[in-house]
């Protein structure tokens, strides 16, 4: 008795009817099929299907025979499996996430400092909210994350890799437009767009600017990503105030310009749960000073995105 019996009688077992199982599951001709039937009954001494005009049935002999036909065929499956990992283990996994649209700038940069051990591990990247990133560090879901530092975290430690600059954004016909720099007491009047929840950190560093400038600004809507800040500006013709990676997505509708004066910072940080073990993870911290060293230079001036993306 061979594996490819067991694999035709439960094709023909499932299906119903010896047409369908060669054409949609086998792959092979129908006479041949019914060949290989006749066989595996002679071999199993017992008549296993019956035939008629609507198809096939089980006899109780084949309902008998196709239970352990799906169980030695499993195992078999399973042997085979595990023949192969013990040959070629599982290489490891090496899970990242990024603040969505960070992944820009400091993907190509984390794959550089890998690139040693790219084909020797398996890497997954995702892209969501900070405060969803951190919960993903904590419950083990992904080994490094770029986020903000979100509070209340314990048990993740965090490494600055940089200090955005906060940059105001507007429609690219608005009245300050034309101006090189805009202060916050120039926006006072203007629709505000602010953050929801999913920029808690973010909102905190915008509110502190505010009381500390002595402006007193109420968002008249929320953004939720990226993309609904563009949609917002450009729609509502309000302005908003987004850290400095934001101008890579600017549309040709709306641009970015520095604020006037000391602009408030918001941290952009490595994140990682301290129980970490994980062999990449270690070996990627110990090479991080290069990433940021890196960064620092290569990464634009507050001044240089009035160029970008005027």
């Amino acid at each position: 008795m061979e594996l490819r019996h067991l694999r035709y009688f439960i094709a023909v077992a499932e299906e119903g009817s010896l047409t369908v199982a060669a054409a949609r599951r086998l792959h092979t001709a129908q006479p041949s099929l019914s060949r290989q039937i006749r066989d595996l009954e002679y071999e199993v001494g017992a008549q296993l299907l019956t035939r008629s005009a609507r198809g096939v049935e089980l006899t109780a002999a084949g309902r008998a025979f196709l239970e352990h036909a799906k169980l030695a065929l499993a195992q078999t499956e399973a042997a085979v499996d595990a023949a192969r990992r013990a040959e070629k283990p599982a290489r490891p996994l090496f899970a990242l996430g990024f603040l969505t649209g960070q992944e820009m700038e400091w993907l190509p940069r984390t794959m550089n400092i890998l690139k040693d051990e790219l084909p020797n591990i398996d890497v997954t990247i995702s892209s969501q909210y900070s405060p969803d990133l951190a919960d993903s560090l904590m419950r083990g879901r992904i080994d490094l994350a770029f986020l903000r530092p979100e509070p209340q975290m314990p048990d993740l430690e965090y490494r600055i890799v940089a200090k955005e600059p906060l940059l105001v954004v507007l429609p690219s016909d608005h009245r300050l437009a034309s101006r090189a720099a805009i202060s916050i007491q120039d926006i006072a009047q203007e629709t505000f767009i602010g953050m929801s929840k999913t920029a808690p950190t973010l909102q905190v560093i915008i509110d502190d600017y505010l009381k500390r400038s002595g402006v007193d600004i109420h968002a008249a809507h929320q953004i939720d990503n990226l993309g609904m800040a563009m949609s917002l500006v450009a729609s509502t013709r309000g302005v908003t105030l987004l850290p400095a990676y934001a101008r890579n997505f600017l549309p040709w509708s709306v641009i970015s310009r520095p604020l006037e004066g000391e602009a408030p910072t918001i941290d952009l940080v490595m994140g990682y749960r301290k129980s970490n073990t994980s062999r990449i993870l270690k070996l990627f911290l110990a090479r991080s000073d290069e990433l940021i060293s890196r960064a620092a230079h290569e990464l634009p001036r507050p001044s240089e995105s009035t160029r970008m993306t005027a």
